[in-house]
């Protein structure tokens, strides 16, 4: 079964998504790296990495199901941060708009009855509730820490 030009469509619009997440993800690197925290950037790369590779996978399954990928316009994304604690924040907000997102495409493709896209879908349903929960606790334990034990809760992300 080849992917409707509905899904297609959806899948196009979440590959553009997952690649302005990535951007987002370095932006925060790039800001955590010039304020000296390199654990905090260490750790935004990676997510930036892993957005990028949800990019990839979703390119995949449409070219393996005979859609069409294709590659838009990614909107610029913010350069400027505040605290460490405001920055999890944001990146709690946009995992939970991600999983909004993705729950929308899960929609999509049951609505034209493609069982093989849902099913490769709710391995990203699954990894939002895991991504959610880590930005959860990260925003939890600075709210315990406060800014001035900013350099221990660096050097523990940088771990990742």
């Amino acid at each position: 079964m080849n992917l409707s030009k509905k899904l297609s469509d959806a899948l196009n619009q979440q590959i553009n998504e997952e690649i302005w997440s990535s951007n987002l993800y370095l932006s925060m690197s790039i800001y955590f790296d010039k304020k000296g925290l390199s654990g905090c950037a260490h750790w935004m790369k990676k997510q930036s990495q892993e957005e990028l590779g949800h990019a990839y996978q979703m390119i995949d399954w449409c070219i393996k199901r005979g859609g069409n990928p294709e590659v838009g316009q990614i909107n610029v994304v913010p350069t400027g941060w505040g605290s460490v604690l405001e920055v999890f924040e944001h990146v709690y907000e946009h995992e939970v708009r991600v999983s909004e997102f993705i729950d929308k495409l899960v929609d999509v493709a049951a609505g034209e009855k493609d069982k093989a896209t849902q099913d490769f879908l709710w391995g990203f349903v699954r990894e939002q509730v895991e991504e959610e929960e880590t930005a959860q606790k990260i925003v939890d334990r600075l709210k315990l820490l406060g800014e001035k034990n900013i350099a221990f809760f660096d050097m523990e992300l940088g771990k990742r």
